[in-house]
């Protein structure tokens, strides 16, 4: 792992980017609905596609906890950009990487690494989110090839998307017991974009319906072991988690930052009912820090971070919707225009509590966890 003082030389490196590359835009693309293409290649060509992969394999040779700095920095500033990063390291860089078998990694994580290709995750179905057991998505095995049919929902970065992982069952009847996954490339027959979806925040994101029709996908595509496809997905969600609540984290960060900026043009810092909000969001925003760092660091040291994933997660989703939510009540209604960035970290911060495992979910987890060890 880096040192404290390399952990904050790269934090700076990345503020700079987002003050000076991305912070500009974030209003003009979320208002737009406009995926910034140009700034996530930017990214890539500065090595932050990969930031936790060793560098034989195309990434920065980083640690994780560099990872995370560098989503909650890049989402102080924009959720859209954030997530962007997030789902492709995560959810796909990351697994292809742990469970991938040399020829996929030299195929696939190299390009995804560098940020010449991006990646997105295939799990959500229509009846199959929280339940991710309940995959409906089918492969049939023929001739050398499986052959999968069924629709993915609300798929991060899946219109952009050069190489999708995805999950899918080869008998129902058997539950998570019978799931594998996949690596499905850009262009293969049967594979398309059905529809961009329209969301509430993150408008800038691209979130897609995936549909796969008769869909052949080599043999060698298959990610892991088969039949242990639910378990590649659960250990990815796991780390993704972290990085949702990095998501999140930099959500509140950039509300807080917005308020205290607006409490001083407006000389209202005296108020203590306003010292009080101020106060309130500053612990929140730094407990939740305190939370992600330290499953950042767990996973560094390749431990399993279940619980400590689903706290982090959990805890900064609802921080971002409480400190966003105050950032505008300290503004009043200015904080709900566009001219201040409390309205928009609102609308994106809601994301947080719903993707990657509900908070109904998150604490469905941690009791477990905690229940199961005693």
């Amino acid at each position: 792992m880096l040192s404290d003082e390399a952990h904050e030389k790269f934090r700076q490196k990345i503020q700079a980017f987002a003050r000076d590359v991305v912070a500009h835009r974030a209003g003009e693309i979320q208002q737009k609905e406009e995926f910034p293409m140009d700034i996530v290649k930017e990214m890539g060509r500065q090595g932050w596609m990969g930031l936790p992969i060793p560098k034989a394999y195309g990434g920065a040779g980083l640690d994780n906890l560099s990872y995370i700095i560098a989503v909650e920095e890049i989402s102080r500033v924009s959720g859209c950009v954030g997530i962007t990063l997030a789902a492709h390291t995560s959810l796909v860089v990351w697994p292809i990487y742990t469970h991938g078998n040399e020829a996929q990694k030299k195929k696939y994580l190299v390009p995804l690494a560098r940020g010449e290709h991006i990646g997105s995750f295939g799990l959500t179905e229509a009846n199959a989110g929280s339940d991710a057991g309940a995959t409906e998505t089918m492969a049939v095995y023929r001739d050398g090839r499986y052959v999968i049919n069924g629709i993915k929902r609300f798929i991060t970065n899946g219109t952009w998307a050069d190489t999708v992982i995805l999950t899918a069952s080869h008998d129902r009847s058997l539950g998570v017991h019978g799931i594998s996954a996949f690596i499905v490339e850009k262009g293969t027959p049967g594979f398309k974009t059905i529809r961009k979806e329209d969301k509430l925040g993150l408008r800038a994101s691209d979130t897609a319906e995936l549909g796969f029709e008769d869909c052949e996908v080599p043999e060698e595509n298959l990610l892991g072991v088969k039949n242990e496809g639910f378990k590649v997905f659960m250990e990815t969600l796991d780390g993704g988690r972290i990085s949702i609540g990095a998501l999140a984290l930099g959500e509140a960060q950039g509300a807080l930052d917005a308020a205290v900026d607006y409490v001083k043009e407006r000389g209202l810092g005296r108020s203590q009912a306003v010292q009080a909000a101020i106060a309130d969001m500053t612990m929140d925003v730094s407990a939740a820090r305190h939370l992600i760092y330290h499953a950042a660091r767990l996973k560094d040291l390749k431990l399993t971070v279940t619980l400590e994933g689903a706290m982090a997660k959990l805890y900064a989703s609802e921080v971002s919707m409480r400190v966003s939510s105050r950032a505008i009540d300290i503004m009043g209604m200015e904080g709900l225009t566009p001219a201040y960035s409390p309205e928009r970290f609102f609308r994106d911060a809601k994301l947080n509590e719903i993707g990657e495992g509900t908070s109904e979910i998150q604490r469905i987890v941690i009791a477990r966890q905690v229940l199961g060890k005693r």
